[in-house]
């Protein structure tokens, strides 16, 4: 062989070992890009988001920001070889010390996002302190945010125009909180703790429409409107603590409304002068302030209170639509929350000193 061939040989076999090892440097490249980002004892939670509609480059180069792949090029790679077009957006949690990118793509393929989803109890009976209290406790917005909401009276004229049991009732100004009782006791889904205030009221009227539609024709045949209707329920709430309980108690007011006679029930009396049943008695000028709430004043014989004092439960608006026929005009509770019922003063004035004199009576 000539000196040239020798050289040209040389160079032929120079040009294959350089391309072996560049293939080889590659391979082990691509491979180590395959592989967890770091290796720290637990590794460390990355939450990306992947927006709709996002390309594979654009997802490629979202993970390599925020250090959850090594190499953009070589992830468009993998994904290329294997042959996957189905990577799905969302928001996810990625480990870097843990997540290599065969995990990674598995992950976004199968949609397995963040699932940041609350859910917010409001309990039977509590008026709109508490809702607003609840919300401001579960979400990211204000016990302000709330009420600003309730008073908005652009907004309660779209809920007016909307569904058809919130009338223009809620708008009287004596009312101190316009959807209080509109909001139906329950558990309830959201989607992550920024939901809005507004978007958690359409949530609840929604469920509300739906449980009070089912009665609809009921409803319109006890002679009551809805926002009448939601009132009585929201008293018996609090008055009473079973269904029965409370059928009477609405037939005790149904009764006493027959008789001119005002519902007396303390717990509007609460409601109407900012009170809780645990802040202790009420004074004698509490029970006489005249108040479209308090039912114990002079000026409401014969009166509904103007709005409900809470937002009642299933059973109590049950009660209001099949109350029980009763001859009693007067209705207590003991300690233990049992109630009594009597068609007389005298007897329910014999009852009270009776419970007292058992030691049955309810003292703060």
């Amino acid at each position: 062989m000539s000196k040239l061939g020798k050289i040209i040989v040389s160079i032929i076999l120079l040009i294959f070992i350089i391309g072996v090892i560049s293939i080889m440097s590659g391979v082990i490249y691509y491979n180590n890009s395959l592989k967890t980002y770091e290796l720290p004892e637990n590794g460390k939670e990355i939450t990306v988001e992947i927006p709709e509609k996002t390309g594979i480059s654009g997802i490629a180069d979202i993970l390599t920001e925020n250090k959850v792949i090594k190499n953009a090029l070589t992830f468009k790679i993998y994904i290329k070889l294997n042959k996957k077009t189905n990577l799905q957006a969302g928001k996810y949690v990625f480990n870097n010390g843990k997540d290599d990118v065969e995990s990674i793509v598995k992950k976004l393929c199968s949609g397995d996002i963040l699932d940041e989803a609350i859910k917010i109890t409001f309990i039977e009976g509590k008026n709109m302190k508490y809702i607003a209290k609840t919300i401001a406790e579960n979400t990211n917005n204000s016990e302000d945010d709330v009420f600003a909401l309730v008073q908005n009276v652009d907004y309660l004229n779209e809920l007016i125009d909307k569904y058809w049991f919130i009338t223009d009732e809620i708008l009287d100004e004596n009312i101190y909180y316009p959807l209080e009782g509109y909001l139906l006791p329950d558990t309830y889904t959201f989607e992550n703790v920024d939901v809005s205030v507004e978007d958690i009221f359409s949530n609840i009227l929604n469920y509300t429409d739906k449980y009070l539609s089912s009665y609809r024709e009921e409803i319109e045949g006890t002679m009551l409107t809805v926002h009448q209707l939601l009132t009585l329920a929201s008293v018996a709430e609090l008055e009473g603590s079973t269904l029965e309980e409370r059928e009477e108690i609405v037939g005790v007011f149904y009764n006493r409304l027959d008789q001119n006679m005002s519902l007396g029930s303390d717990v509007t009396t609460y409601y109407a002068v900012g009170k809780e049943l645990s802040d202790g008695d009420l004074t004698a000028k509490e029970i006489a302030t005249e108040n479209l709430y308090n039912t114990r004043a002079e000026n409401m014989k014969g009166k509904i209170p103007i709005g409900p004092i809470g937002n009642p439960s299933k059973i109590s608006i049950e009660a209001v639509i099949h109350p029980k026929e009763t001859s009693a005009l007067y209705f207590v509770s003991d300690k233990n929350k049992k109630v009594y019922f009597t068609d007389t003063y005298e007897e329910h004035q014999n009852l009270i000193k009776n419970l007292k004199e058992s030691n049955l009576w309810y003292e703060y």
